[in-house]
């Protein structure tokens, strides 16, 4: 029997020690009103375990009674002392100030987005208050997005995050920039080739075609540049393919960007008929020697003075003759299957922004009438579905559309893309 005492009486010790190193006291910042509801005789004389409380949530309890004491005041709510003795009232629990937002809180001076609008939680008048922009109109609208993707058009439209945040005023602005052509540069004659129309393909691609002369696609950023990138990109393809492949080069836009500013606005857009005036007078220089920033800069001498020179020109400079206009369907098509890629100015909606794949046409669905003009490369064409398209390559970067093309109807004018398109003949070596 003592054996079996002494044994319990250990237990008893180790269970009692186990639960001492477990206890943990309540943070000393935990303030609250517990005992006060109830303090008086009821609570704080003796032993009634049914004065507690849940103290965090999780359903651990805090005493007001006699229980407390007995375990070093680890168990005691933290007014207890102030309650039930003559202890310090223990502090109000401090709020955070805080506005109220879709069902939660967001913390003062902190600002939500809801993709291009905003909305600060401000103090004002000792008070907190949601204080939110005006409403934008955003780049990507959930709802152009969501109705194309339902109604079965000849496409399918996107919702990138890289758009996230921007309004449709800043696409206008910066993921276009190419000026709308003046009046008298949009009555320039086309010129005329003689060809039989009825022996050209249903479908080319210039890609296809002259693998390795065709200029990859580019990212200009948020910067109106598109004359810039569009112009560059056309002369360094027809450097390559005109010249079978013997003057392969990559030409540099922030050439243009930076030093075509005679009538010209850099990353706030430019005139399409000026940018290949100055490349024909001034010519430009290699993009591994005068690199695409994206950015308005100064035009740099020592950039243009440290490329190396050409192989008998002995400058450092590519020229090209007068750009000429195409005037119709056909002509675009013979004048790519001849001679590579030309450059198209088109219209831009709201709704072309959003473009994944698939054969774009402009829907009605834009919130407002809001357009601008793009500069691009037709690359070639074809048909999906009994639908005629152009292949074209954009400026987007390759995460947009399909791998940085798109594709557009063809022969139908389709956001005025086939109404001035142009072309050029580069100036070449002689070999």
């Amino acid at each position: 029997m003592y054996e079996l005492r002494w044994n319990l009486g250990i237990l008893i010790t180790a269970c009692l020690n186990i639960i001492q190193i477990h206890t943990v006291p309540y943070a000393p910042d935990l303030a609250g009103r517990y005992c006060n509801q109830i303090a008086g005789p009821v609570c704080c004389n003796g032993r009634q375990d049914s004065c507690s409380f849940p103290i965090l949530g999780n359903g651990t309890l805090c005493y007001c009674d006699a229980f407390c004491e007995t375990h070093n005041d680890d168990d005691c709510c933290p007014d207890f002392n102030f309650a039930c003795g003559d202890g310090e009232a223990p502090p109000e629990p401090f709020i955070e100030p805080s506005c109220a937002y879709k069902g939660g809180f967001i913390k003062a001076s902190d600002t939500v987005w809801d993709n291009c609008n905003s909305c600060t939680c401000t103090f004002l008048h000792n008070r907190t208050e949601l204080l939110c922009h005006q409403p934008h109109i955003c780049l990507m609208e959930k709802r152009i997005i969501e109705t194309v993707n339902l109604q079965g058009f000849s496409w399918t439209a996107a919702n990138y995050s890289f758009f996230w945040k921007k309004t449709l005023e800043e696409g206008i602005k910066y993921k276009l920039g190419t000026l709308q052509p003046e009046r008298f540069v949009m009555r320039m004659n086309p010129v005329r080739r003689i060809y039989d129309p009825n022996n050209l393909p249903s479908e080319f691609d210039a890609e296809s075609a002259w693998p390795g002369d065709v200029s990859g696609i580019v990212e200009q950023g948020w910067c109106g540049s598109s004359w810039a990138v569009s112009t560059a990109a056309v002369a360094s393809d027809r450097y390559g393919i005109i010249s079978k492949g013997r003057q392969r080069v990559s030409l540099s836009p922030q050439n243009l960007l930076s030093c075509n500013n005679r009538g010209q606005q850099s990353c706030d857009g430019g005139h399409l008929d000026r940018a290949w005036m100055y490349f024909r007078k001034q010519g430009i220089v290699e993009e591994s020697c005068f690199p695409y920033s994206g950015k308005i800069e100064f035009c740099n001498k020592h950039h243009l003075d440290t490329c190396p020179m050409r192989h008998l020109k002995k400058t450092n400079k590519y020229k090209v003759g007068p750009a000429y206009r195409l005037g119709n369907e056909t002509d675009i098509m013979y004048e790519i299957m001849k001679s590579g890629p030309v450059q198209a100015t088109m219209k831009v909606y709201h709704d072309f922004y959003s473009y994944q794949r698939g054969v774009y046409e402009h829907t009605d669905l834009s919130i407002l009438d809001r357009t601008g003009y793009h500069s691009v490369r037709i690359v070639g064409w074809g048909e999906d579905r009994g639908r005629k398209y152009w292949k074209v390559a954009n400026s987007w970067g390759t995460e947009w559309g399909e791998n940085g093309f798109f594709r557009i109807v063809k022969g139908k004018n389709e956001c005025d893309i086939e109404s001035f398109v142009l072309a050029v003949w580069p100036e070449l070596e002689e070999y």
